[in-house]
């Protein structure tokens, strides 16, 4: 349970980041809290995604994954983040990725900040 919650907040504090740097990625809301309790939520769609999705996808590509020595990594974490835009508009969340090259550039800027905090924070794997 610890370990869902620490990569929640992982995930939480990468959009974040990602809505920070990329004009095109946004979450409105009309208070503080409400944006917070948004990104909690759309991390948790986000989450969802990578776990149930991403591995099908992987698998499903693994030729081009071979063939580019593994950058189209790139790729398919820029289709996760785009299904999770879709989802959360679904889902009436204030969510939006602006097109596919940002998505690209935030799935980006998202493996390395989740990557980074998932080192700092702790898994309770001790």
């Amino acid at each position: 349970m610890l370990n869902f919650l620490v990569k929640t907040i992982a995930n939480a504090g990468a959009l974040a980041v990602a809505i920070w740097l990329l004009s095109d990625i946004t979450l409105t809301g009309d208070s503080t809290g409400r944006k917070a309790w948004t990104l909690v939520l759309v991390a948790l769609v986000f989450g969802v995604v990578n776990v149930l999705v991403k591995p099908v996808v992987k698998l499903l590509t693994l030729p081009l994954f071979v063939l580019t020595l593994g950058l189209f990594t790139l790729v398919v974490n820029a289709l996760m983040l785009l299904l999770t835009s879709w989802l959360s508009e679904q889902l009436d969340l204030s969510f939006h990725v602006e097109g596919f090259w940002t998505a690209v550039l935030g799935g980006l800027i998202i493996s390395v900040v989740s990557w980074a905090l998932n080192l700092v924070l702790p898994d309770g794997r001790d």
